[in-house]
């Protein structure tokens, strides 16, 4: 994907994603109205998540206050030019009676989170998906509500070029309608990014398919992850936008 090659760039969207806006009868958003309606923990990352899209390019700031630092903003959409998405992690109100909502970020320093207005972000989404990346088992696994239902050999980054750890998420699903076979027949794009700045689009850090199944399990890639043609297939159909990811 975008951050294993140029062969990324013929990847095209395979499925529609709805940016649900919810609206008041008097104009406000809902989070305006009723400030103590969210709880405080949004998603656990395991068994209940809760993600949306921007509908505002707010200032993302280090903590929840108008005075706090500015970190990075909202953005319409990702690298590929699909609605992007943010993890939801908490809701605090503060003295003013603004409702805030923790985000992940799909930036680096990966791993980076922070507060925006709860106005801000479109309808929240639940999943209750997680998938894990076990880089040193070399192993995958799609957990719902906290189960297995799925898990297969996967290749992860070469010692020079790992595959990031940390806490992520799925912001796409892309189908390779007439790229490189080397990334297979569909790709995830996640909020991680590879040490490979100079990589197409940024780096993002991907889980596609391969036509080098026999380099499964093993660590053959540039940082993103690979599965074999089927096993992706697979996985693609039972992964939700917004599945937390956790690659340790």
């Amino acid at each position: 994907m975008r951050g294993a090659g140029p062969g990324a760039r013929a990847v095209a969207w395979s499925a529609s994603v709805t940016l649900a806006l919810a609206a008041a009868a008097d104009g406000r958003a809902p989070s305006e109205r009723e400030p103590g309606s969210l709880p405080a923990r949004l998603s656990d990352e395991h068994r209940l998540s809760r993600w949306a899209h921007a509908v505002a390019t707010a200032p993302v700031r280090r903590s929840p206050s108008m005075r706090s630092s500015r970190i990075a903003s909202l953005r319409w959409l990702t690298e590929d030019g699909r609605p992007e998405v943010y993890l939801a992690l908490r809701a605090r109100t503060d003295a003013t009676g603004r409702l805030w909502v923790q985000v992940r970020l799909p930036r680096r320093p990966n791993n980076s989170v922070g507060w925006v207005p709860r106005r801000s972000l479109g309808a929240l989404q639940e999943v209750d998906t997680a998938l894990e990346v076990d880089r040193r088992r070399l192993r995958m696994r799609l957990r719902r509500g906290g189960r297995v239902v799925w898990s297969a050999p996967v290749g992860v980054g070469a010692p020079g070029t790992p595959t990031p750890a940390g806490r992520f998420y799925v912001r796409e699903k892309l189908r390779n309608l007439a790229g490189d076979p080397l990334y297979g027949r569909w790709a995830v794009g996640t909020s991680a990014y590879s040490g490979l700045t100079d990589w197409p689009r940024g780096g993002v850090v991907g889980i596609h398919g391969t036509d080098q199944p026999w380099l499964i399990p093993g660590r053959p890639s540039h940082g993103c992850v690979r599965l074999r043609n089927d096993d992706m297939a697979t996985l693609v159909r039972q992964l939700p936008i917004g599945t937390p990811i956790w690659i340790h």
